[in-house]
């Protein structure tokens, strides 16, 4: 069971930065734009409907405080009666904080996940075979590929060197190659927030989080903001075949962001972000513990690059999208077995942390135990039209 306080919620600085949540309002039979302030979580919905009208404003931290809003409450008990067990079904409880925005991630975008991609295409999904491979892979391209920038001549050499060898991947084309792997990741409005369990497909056996920063982008393709995200990820089914990726990535309740997500302003950038490291942990009722870290300066691409790769003439978004960076984090560190590496067990614990955006927690289930996803664009739609605030 999750237990949750405003200070899990909060990034180290409070509520200072501008930040932006979504509420489900019992009274109102949906969804409310909030501003997260020192005094309190304030209805923004009369001005800005949905979280992706404030994020295509012009300015979207300066609007929002120039909006007062309709304070709902305090934070404290918002986050509190947010997870499922605990929640008391007429009061407030928080939301993941993007609505009508795609969600999309890139992935293969650090060198040591792209060799575990490589290890997870080499063992077809067989974690028994992964050490081995893993020796053998790492023998053959090294283990520090964080130098080496994507699309230049020298990747393009070690690309001709690797074919040669017969140990070419189509991971190393999107981790080295000129083009970044962008895909979409879970249909619009799906994702969970920050106290709700997250899914894993039922028929896997293994699997991991992905610890990751995840931008929120406009319909003009501008960066407006970031919060976290935890890429739930099946490693079995993509190893067995790249053809089911949608199957490895899009379950109920797969896509975890937030808690918040917090506007760019005078205080908070999109440098400090290139600088942010993305804590991990994972606590069983096993008693297993795993910590990892994701450190988003040793990104192969930058995150300009996989927006400019994700939004332009090709691809358009008029609703904005939210973009998964990656994740340096490839969990090796063996649960059951040794040399069988790290999988999820029913009802683990994940935390993703960084100072600046708070904490993302969510208890692990299969995705038919998850709360199941009833509440789409058309229900939204009709909501704000009943409340007339479209």
């Amino acid at each position: 069971m999750i237990t949750l306080t405003a200070k899990d919620v909060l990034p180290e600085d409070g509520a200072d930065g501008t930040l932006v949540g979504r509420v489900w309002m019992p009274d109102l039979a949906g969804p409310a734009v909030v501003a997260v302030r020192n005094d309190g979580v304030f209805d923004v919905s009369a001005r800005f409907s949905t979280v992706s009208a404030l994020c295509d404003e012009a300015n979207p931290a300066e609007a929002l405080r120039g909006t007062a809003g309709t304070r709902i409450g305090d934070l404290e008990s918002i986050v509190a009666n947010t997870p499922p067990d605990r929640r008391d079904r007429a009061k407030p409880w928080l939301l993941a904080p993007v609505d009508l925005q795609v969600l999309k991630a890139a992935g293969v975008t650090f060198a040591i996940s792209m060799l575990e991609r490589v290890i997870e295409e080499r063992a077809r999904g067989n974690p028994a075979s992964a050490d081995a491979i893993r020796k053998e892979v790492v023998r053959l391209v090294g283990d520090d590929l964080s130098k080496l920038k994507p699309g230049s001549p020298e990747a393009m050499k070690l690309k001709s060197v690797l074919i040669e060898q017969n140990a070419w991947s189509q991971y190393l084309e999107v981790g080295i190659g000129p083009d970044a792997e962008v895909f979409t990741k879970a249909p619009t409005m799906s994702s969970v927030g920050t106290g709700m369990d997250a899914g894993l497909h039922p028929k896997s056996t293994w699997n991991n989080p992905e610890p990751e920063v995840v931008l929120v982008v406009s319909s003009r393709g501008a960066i407006t903001g970031a919060m976290l995200g935890n890429d739930v990820n099946l490693r079995d089914f993509e190893g067995r075949s790249a053809l089911l990726l949608s199957k490895a990535k899009d379950n109920n309740a797969s896509c975890a962001v937030g808690p918040l997500l917090r506007l760019f302003d005078n205080g908070f950038s999109l440098d400090d972000v290139r600088k942010m490291d993305v804590g991990l942990t994972v606590k069983g009722q096993d008693g297993f513990v795993l910590d990892g870290h994701s450190s988003i300066s040793k990104i192969s691409r930058d995150p300009t690059d996989l927006v400019a790769q994700t939004i332009g003439p090709v691809h358009q978004y008029p609703d904005g999208f939210a973009l998964f960076l990656g994740t340096m984090f490839a969990p090796v560190k063996d649960r059951d077995a040794p040399g069988e590496g790290f999988t999820h067990k029913r009802d683990d614990i994940v935390t993703v942390s960084a100072p600046q955006l708070g904490k993302l927690v969510n208890r692990m289930r299969t995705s038919d135990e998850c709360e199941p996803w009833t509440f789409g664009i058309g229900e939204l739609m009709r909501n704000l039209a009943k409340r007339k605030v479209l």
